[in-house]
C-alpha cells in the first residue's frame, strides 16, 4: 500500500516507546548529575567537571578582561601577573623572605610570594591552561598547594605524597585546566604550621566561562591571624592559642584599605580564611546580604542564605552578595571581640573598675609621664596617644570623622556614595541633615518626658508601663 511506511505495529510501537522512555531517563540523570561534584555522567562544561586533564581536555581560549569577566579587587593587596603563551596563561611565584608592613608602626619579617604578604591573588577562567612557576628563594624547602582547585592528584602540592618538596634555588611547575569557577586559596603544604604561619598564603579566583550576572564591584579578602609580640621583628608560627594581631589581606585597622562602591552597584566580597586556628564571624553593618558561594562552588538560589553575618571556617572561603543601596561608611569586622584589637590588647592586667586614688601621682615621682590605664575600659588606651614600644600599635583603631575608631585588628569600612568620580578613597561621609546621631538637648528631653537623672521616671503610654 501507499501509506504502509506509516504504519507502526503495536510491537514496533512499544519497542519504539521504550527507546524514547530510556533517552528520557538518561537525559535527566545526565542532567541530575550536571552539578553533583563527580557525579558520572557530569557535562564537560558544567562548574563540578571533573574527571582526566590531558592538555587537549575543555581547555579553551583564554579569557578576556572587561569581556568574559570582571577583574577582581584586592584591598592592600595585588595580583599575579601573566602572559599568554601558545594559549596557556603564565603565571610565576617566588617564595621568599619579606619585610611586611600590618599597620603604620609594625612591621615584621614575614615569608610570603612575588614580595607580599599575602601572595599576589591569581586569577583565571575555567576551562583555561595554566602554567604556575614557584621559584624557592627561603632557606627552607617548600610546595604549593592550590587549596580546593580541581586537578590532577600530581599537582596538588602536598610535599613528599604528592611531589618532592621545592628545596631552596629550584624552580617548580604546576599545570592544569581549570575545571570550576569560584573562590579558591593557595599556600604552603609543606611544614604548614611554619610556613603557613609565616604568611605563605593568597588567593586564587576562578571566574565563569558564561557568568550568570556581572558585578560593579568584586573584592577578595583573606583573614589571617599572627603573633608578633611587642617590639619583636618576627611572627612566631608554634603559637597555637595566643594570636594578637589579627588581619585582612595582612593589614590591621587603621592599615586597612576601605572597600568603596558607588549606590547601586552591584557588590560581590569573596572571603578566604587561612588563619592557623581560629573561625570569623564577618558581620557587615547596614546591609543584609545573600551567602551564594562557599569553596565548593555556587550555592543553589534556593539554598542561598540571608544574612548580616558570615561565618568564615579555617580553610574555608564564603561569598556574600548585595546592591549597595544605602549610602554611607558602613563597619566591615570580624564579631569575634578579641579579634578587633591588636598588639597591646593581649596580656593586660584587669583594671576594669578599680580606683586608683593617689597612685598616678606616687609613681610619677618616679616615672614622669606615668598614667595609669583600663580602669573604664581599653577605649582610652588608644585614644590619648600614649607611647607605645618601637615597632608595635596601640590596642584600638584611629582616627574617625567624628571621635575616635575603637577598634583595631580585622576591621574596614564599605564606603558607598551617592556620586563618585572615581572608586578612590571618598574620605568619610557627609551625614544628610537630620540622620546623625547627636548629644539630646535638653528641649528635647522635656517634650519627650525624659528625666536623665532618674531615667527610669518617663511619662509613657504603654500598657505594660507597670513593669
Amino acid at each position: 500500500m501507499a501509506n504502509d511506511s506509516k504504519v507502526v505495529s503495536r510491537r514496533g510501537l512499544l519497542g519504539r516507546g521504550t527507546l524514547l522512555g530510556g533517552a528520557a531517563l538518561l537525559a535527566s540523570r545526565e542532567a541530575g548529575a550536571a552539578g553533583v561534584p563527580g557525579a558520572k555522567g557530569a557535562r564537560p562544561d558544567s562548574a563540578a567537571a571533573t574527571g582526566s586533564d590531558p592538555a587537549s581536555q575543555a581547555a579553551q581560549a583564554p579569557g578576556r578582561a572587561n569581556l568574559d569577566y570582571r577583574p577582581v579587587i584586592v584591598p592592600n593587596g595585588a595580583k599575579a601577573p601573566w602572559k599568554i603563551v601558545d594559549g596557556v596563561k603564565v603565571f610565576h611565584l617566588v617564595a621568599e623572605e619579606v619585610e611586611h608592613e600590618f599597620a603604620p608602626g609594625l612591621k615584621a619579617k614575614c615569608w610570603g610570594y612575588n614580595g607580599r604578604v599575602h601572595g599576589p591573588l591569581i586569577e583565571a577562567v575555567e576551562h583555561e591552561r595554566v602554567r604556575i612557576y614557584v621559584t624557592n628563594r627561603l632557606k627552607a624547602s617548600t610546595t604549593v598547594h592550590w587549596h580546593g582547585v580541581l586537578l590532577p592528584n600530581g599537582m596538588d602540592g602536598v610535599g613528599g605524597l604528592n611531589q618532592k618538596a621545592i628545596q631552596p634555588g629550584e624552580t617548580f611547575k604546576y599545570e592544569f585546566t581549570t575545571r570550576q569557577h569560584g573562590t579558591m586559596m593557595y599556600h604552603s603544604h609543606h611544614d604548614e604550621m611554619t610556613q603557613i604561619g609565616m604568611g605563605m598564603t593568597g588567593l586564587f579566583v576562578i571566574h565563569p566561562r558564561r557568568p550568570r550576572v556581572h558585578f560593579d564591584r568584586d573584592f577578595a579578602i583573606m583573614l589571617h591571624e599572627w603573633r608578633i609580640d611587642v617590639g619583636s621583628g618576627r611572627p612566631n608560627p608554634n603559637e597555637m592559642t595566643e594570636f594578637n594581631l589579627l588581619t585582612m589581606n595582612a593589614k590591621a585597622f587603621p592599615g586597612t584599605a576601605p572597600l568603596v562602591a558607588r549606590k547601586g552597584d552591584r557588590v560581590r566580597i569573596r572571603i578566604g580564611n587561612l588563619s592557623p586556628m581560629d573561625h570569623h564571624p564577618i558581620h557587615l553593618h547596614g546591609y543584609q546580604f545573600k551567602i551564594t558561594e562557599t569553596d565548593g562552588g555556587q550555592i543553589a538560589e534556593s539554598a542561598q542564605q540571608p544574612g548580616t553575618t558570615v561565618l568564615v571556617p579555617v580553610g574555608t572561603t564564603r561569598t556574600i552578595e548585595f546592591v549597595a543601596n544605602e549610602p554611607g561608611d558602613w563597619a566591615m569586622h570580624c564579631h569575634m571581640t578579641h579579634h578587633v584589637m591588636n598588639q597591646m590588647g593581649h596580656k593586660f592586667p584587669n583594671l576594669v573598675g578599680v580606683d586608683a586614688g593617689d597612685l598616678d601621682k606616687r609613681v610619677r615621682k618616679l616615672l614622669p609621664g606615668y598614667m595609669t590605664m583600663g580602669q573604664s575600659g581599653m577605649a582610652e588606651m588608644g585614644d590619648m596617644g600614649m607611647p607605645v614600644p618601637e615597632n608595635s600599635i596601640p590596642m584600638l583603631g584611629g582616627a574617625g570623622k567624628h571621635d575616635y575608631i575603637t577598634m583595631g585588628g580585622m576591621f574596614t569600612v564599605l564606603k558607598v556614595r551617592d556620586h563618585l568620580k572615581s572608586y578612590a578613597d571618598p574620605g568619610f561621609y557627609e551625614n544628610p541633615p537630620g540622620t546623625l546621631a547627636s548629644a539630646a538637648s535638653g528641649h528635647d528631653l522635656r517634650r519627650d518626658g525624659v528625666d536623665p537623672a532618674n531615667p527610669m521616671r518617663i511619662e509613657t503610654d504603654s500598657e505594660d508601663a507597670s513593669t
